[in-house]
């Protein structure tokens, strides 16, 4: 009996160690599982063989071979419900008190399994779960568990080598199958629609899609097309916190009913690989993770490569359009001489309004696609930007409307600032290309206002010549200058007043000595002032005669002839301002020419006007001829000698003694003239007592050894004075 027992269990372990070997060789967990359960059923003649694996804190009968198939269909059973000893050692239904609490064994006793036994499946470092034998009747058992025990060791590391030879024939398959279906290329949807499906398919999810994480706008943002329905948003925004938990809570973790692993390239994580809701009701296991990282690896390298691929293409078609925007453009330059066709075509370019505006932000050309937004608006915030910038040929970029975006670029030609290039486009998200385009178009731009410019300068010269040949003593020609007249649409046979304009510059960063610069900068201002006069005094004809601009005025701009000239003295100062030097203007107003023969005298009285009001320099720098009275006659006589002389023999005593001293005797008897001799008055325009002045007019008196009261004796220190005025000698002391 003893000897009959020995060989059952010999050949029992026999079949165990062949099982043990059998297993080793096979390459999925499927095929190892269902062989152990074939051959224990065949070789132990049991009513069930069960494999039940633990997945995600839940048992799952993996193989079930045999009877009692509706018991299968109680799982999955909560492990924390089972007793803990079926995946320690061999268990029999003896080895079980009455009273141990375990989910597993209350099912094999409903359905009164009367023999059974259980084989643990772990190995060193994985408990898989557990083998279970079962028989409806009851039968003897043979003395085996240390052998089952071990045998369910072997088992463990049979699963353990098939799963890992699973999942690097996964692997495999997975990289052969992407090297046969990716293309480089494809575009972006078409690779993520095949990855997806792939995805789905693969980890058996209902919906499976990629995330992309957009660094500006710090979100994910969803990658279509989709595997299944999405229920998540298309936007998923990051904010503060950068704990993607926060945002895919299965982030690499398995159990649950999602799964996302992050596809990271260069150490940068560029989006996530995400599964929803895996079919059966199940969860997804650590394969299925494996499968999303194989997956998510090839993705980003791959999205990578085809980024880098389409962009590639991407500039050669984009360069390959500027090169026929160039030709489109330049031919606009030659045929035409407006900006009307550079405008549209770079509008049509960027599909966004395109506005150009001259040096001084007024708008020359601009397409009609502005909508509520005023051209008008856009001007004045950007003069306002511009005045606040240090260098007037920098890019800038307003808010214009609270939501719209206007770029600035400033056009130059020749050194100077032609005007500027305005885009409702936010220039900051513009890439090489956009930014070579717009560079383009600058240059474009200022071939015309070049070509314009030479133009313009011709017609100048024209303009020029006729003035000269206009402004002369004796006309030998009349028609020569009805001709010219009628080229500019100029009337000579109504009345006009003549005026001459001149610019004095003092430049803070060159010394007296740097006289080009100086010609240089008062040369850029006067062409400033220029193009300001004729663009806002249409009607006047303006010409270049010396260093001075001859102004010939229309009367009937003239309503109110002193505020007129007043208020465009005005204007003349506010421009100055705007420029980088320090200018000051000068304005000599004539009388008013009637006819052709008129305007040579006229103009000789608007230089008199001039050279007066530059010697006096006053506070407005502008003066009318008819109103300077003796100062017209004396400015010619001012340089003789005969001059200088008087003003040395009337003024020189109250110059020698003022120098230097804090009672300046000489602009005492200066004001005192000017009042008529009225001490009252003169006190008060000298802020002095009335004692305190005629202490002074004593003085002077003793000094000058006259009478200041008689009438000649005034008449000659006002002439004196008026003298000392316009002469070149008035900066210092007189010798």
């Amino acid at each position: 009996m003893v000897n009959k027992r020995e060989k059952v269990m010999k050949k029992v372990e026999d079949h165990l160690r062949m099982t043990s070997r059998q297993l080793v060789q096979f390459d999925t967990e499927e095929e190892a599982l269902q062989y152990l359960t074939d051959s224990f059923q065949s070789e132990l003649s049991c009513d069930f063989v069960s494999v039940i694996l633990i997945e995600n804190e839940n048992l799952i009968p993996k193989v079930w071979s045999g009877e009692l198939q509706w018991l299968k269909e109680s799982f999955p059973l909560p492990i924390h419900a089972c007793y803990e000893g079926l995946f320690q050692s061999s268990l029999t239904y003896k080895d079980i008190d009455k009273g141990e609490s375990c989910a597993f064994l209350d099912l094999l006793n409903r359905d009164k399994v009367k023999t059974w036994f259980t084989v643990p499946l772990q190995d060193e470092s994985n408990i898989y779960g557990f083998c279970a034998i079962g028989y409806l009747e009851e039968i003897p058992l043979l003395q085996m568990s240390n052998i089952f025990t071990e045998f369910g060791r072997d088992v463990a590391v049979a699963l353990t080598l098939a799963k890992q030879k699973e999942s690097e024939r996964k692997k495999m398959w997975g990289m052969e199958w992407m090297n046969q279906n990716i293309l480089l290329d494809e575009s972006v949807e078409s690779l993520v629609s095949k990855l997806v499906e792939r995805t789905g398919k693969g980890t058996q999810a209902q919906f499976a899609g990629i995330y992309l994480f957009n660094d500006k706008e710090n979100c994910f943002t969803f990658q279509p097309p989709a595997y299944g329905k999405l229920t998540k948003p298309m936007y998923i925004n990051v904010k503060e916190n950068y704990e993607m938990k926060e945002y895919f809570p299965y982030i690499e973790t398995p159990g649950g009913d999602e799964l996302t692993v992050p596809m990271v390239l260069d150490v940068k994580t560029i989006g996530v690989l995400h599964v929803e809701q895996k079919r059966m009701g199940n969860v997804f296991t650590k394969e299925d993770r494996e499968i999303l990282e194989l997956m998510a690896n090839h993705v980003a390298s791959t999205l990578e490569n085809i980024r880098l691929y389409n962009n590639e293409k991407n500039h050669k078609k984009k360069l390959h359009e500027l090169l026929n925007y160039q030709q489109k453009l330049i031919i606009e330059t030659v045929e035409k001489d407006n900006f009307d066709g550079i405008t549209s075509t770079l509008s049509a370019i960027f599909a966004e309004p395109v506005v150009l505006f001259d040096r001084f932000m007024r708008p020359m050309s601009f397409d009609d696609t502005f909508g509520d937004i005023h051209i008008d608006t856009i001007a004045r915030a950007a003069v306002e930007e511009v005045s606040q910038l240090q260098q007037q040929d920098t890019a800038f970029m307003l808010t214009v409307c609270k939501e719209t975006n206007v770029s600035f670029w400033p056009i130059n030609g020749g050194g100077d600032l032609l005007g500027y290039l305005a885009v409702c486009v936010n220039q900051k998200e513009f890439d090489d290309f956009d930014r070579l385009t717009v560079d383009l178009v600058r240059n474009i731009y200022s071939i015309q206002f070049i070509k314009q410019k030479l133009v313009l300068d011709a017609k100048e010269q024209v303009k020029d010549s006729f003035i000269n040949k206009l402004l002369v003593t004796s006309i030998e020609n009349k028609e020569s200058i009805i001709q010219y007249a009628n080229i500019f649409q100029w009337d000579p046979f109504k009345h006009h007043r003549v005026a001459v304009l001149s610019v004095d510059v003092k430049h803070p960063g060159h010394t007296d000595e740097d006289i080009l610069a100086a010609q240089a900068t008062k040369s850029l201002m006067m062409d400033q002032l220029k193009t300001r006069i004729m663009m806002n005094e249409k009607d006047i004809l303006l010409a270049t005669k010396g260093d001075d601009y001859v102004l010939i005025v229309p009367a009937e701009k003239e309503e109110n002839t002193l505020q007129y000239w007043k208020a465009f003295k005005k204007n003349i100062d506010r421009w100055l301002k705007t420029g980088r030097a320090d200018g000051r203007a000068y304005l000599g107003i004539g009388s008013m020419a009637e006819k052709i023969e008129d305007y040579y005298g006229c103009y000789q009285e608007a230089m008199q006007a001039l050279h007066v009001v530059k010697q006096r320099d006053t506070e407005n720098g502008c003066a009318f001829f008819e109103k300077l009275g003796s100062y017209t006659l004396l400015h010619h006589i001012k340089d003789i000698e005969a001059a200088s002389l008087f003003i040395k023999k009337q003024l020189s005593p109250l110059l020698s003694y003022s120098d230097g001293k804090s009672m300046d005797l000489f602009e005492t008897l200066r004001i005192y003239l000017q009042h008529n001799g009225s001490i009252k008055k003169t006190s008060e325009a000298l802020y002095i007592h009335r004692s305190s002045l005629l202490y002074r007019l004593e003085k002077i008196q003793q000094l000058l050894q006259i009478d200041i009261n008689d009438s000649q004796n005034r008449f000659d220190l006002m002439l004196a004075y008026k003298l000392y005025e316009l002469s070149s000698a008035n900066e210092g002391q007189l010798e």
